[in-house]
């Protein structure tokens, strides 16, 4: 009788579902979704919860527009979209917001262009991106470390706070705060002032810590490879430590730009969205590759202190070129005419 061998039942073994492979990445976000409500109170968890909420109901109901079955939200991709993008946004923000940026991921983003397998753009990161250009005010309002059920917070989820108020229990990101420390002053004496809250930066530490050990879960359970992960932050290591090499003063070091902001995060939970991104593995080293390049230039002479949504929006883009040209090929087949690939 003939057995096979281990690595022939792994190749026979059935590949999960999209509903498992959904559920997965979800169960991989909690460490990070755990670490962030535990430095900045339940705002992350209201925030989680709306969204959710948001995306399936605007999920069934273009479903129901287009006379559709409801089986697609057994996929839990609507569930995923809501979770990354309440992660995504400042603790409690107001439920408006994060309803305008679920219309734009689910309908938009998502449901416009044919449903899941038929979108261009990771949906999370395009109510991200209109959020952050249509109310950068709301969208910058970072609170400090605070505690599990901080001041004000049943106000600035209903909408009935203030900007003033939600202004007054606010404060600027480590990224944010170095990038506008001022020309004149250098890094050592900007660290010495103590320009954050207490406890900012070590709260930015242990939440990107936990989003790294969920990423290890994904890897673990091969969920995603190794590609876009290990080509975004090297590209962004490299282009980091240069720059902080060139001019210490005027550019972060490379740890600043790795363990704050949504760095870890968007290496590997945003950039390796399946449909979104490059498929080849040769494709994802560069699309992940130019996502870092792109999240280092905007973070250092644009307008926003992050960036990982544009970046990984603009090479959203190119992934179309990038799974033509970087398609393997069957053994002994010549490549493609120009004209033939055109």
């Amino acid at each position: 009788m003939l057995h096979a061998s281990h690595n022939d039942r792994r190749l026979l073994r059935p590949a999960p579902s999209t509903g498992s492979i959904m559920r997965w990445v979800i169960v991989a976000t909690l460490p990070g979704l755990a670490t962030m409500t535990f430095f900045f109170g339940l705002g992350v968890v209201s925030n989680v919860l709306l969204a959710a909420a948001f995306g399936l109901g605007f999920e069934a109901l273009i479903l129901r527009l287009r006379k559709r079955s409801l089986h697609p939200l057994n996929d839990s991709s609507a569930l995923l979209t809501g979770v990354l993008l309440g992660a995504s946004l400042p603790p409690a923000s107001p439920w408006w917001l994060i309803g305008v940026g679920m219309l734009a991921a689910i309908v938009v983003a998502k449901q416009l262009y044919g449903g899941l397998g038929h979108n261009p753009f990771n949906p999370a990161m395009v109510g991200y991106a209109l959020l952050l250009v249509s109310f950068p005010t709301y969208m910058t309002l970072w609170s400090p470390p605070q505690p599990l059920w901080p001041e004000g917070l049943w106000g600035q989820i209903t909408g009935s706070a203030s900007l003033a108020q939600i202004d007054g229990l606010s404060g600027a990101t480590p990224l944010d705060a170095f990038k506008h420390k001022g020309a004149g002053v250098s890094a050592g004496d900007f660290w010495a002032g103590q320009p954050l809250p207490e406890g900012t930066l070590n709260a930015w530490r242990w939440v990107a810590v936990a989003w790294l050990a969920g990423g290890v879960l994904l890897l673990a359970k091969r969920l995603i490879s190794w590609h876009i992960p290990v080509a975004m932050l090297g590209s962004m290591m490299v282009m980091a430590t240069l720059l902080h090499g060139f001019e210490a003063d005027r550019f972060a070091s490379p740890w600043l730009h790795l363990f704050t902001g949504a760095t870890l995060f968007g290496a590997f939970f945003i950039a390796t969205d399946p449909v979104s991104a490059a498929t080849s593995q040769r494709g994802k080293l560069i699309y992940a590759a130019g996502i870092g390049v792109l999240i280092m230039v905007i973070r250092t002479w644009g307008g926003y202190p992050d960036a990982v949504a544009f970046a990984v929006l603009l090479m959203n883009l190119g992934v179309p070129l990038l799974d033509l040209y970087t398609a393997p090929r069957p053994a002994g087949r010549p490549p493609a005419p120009a004209k033939e690939r055109s």
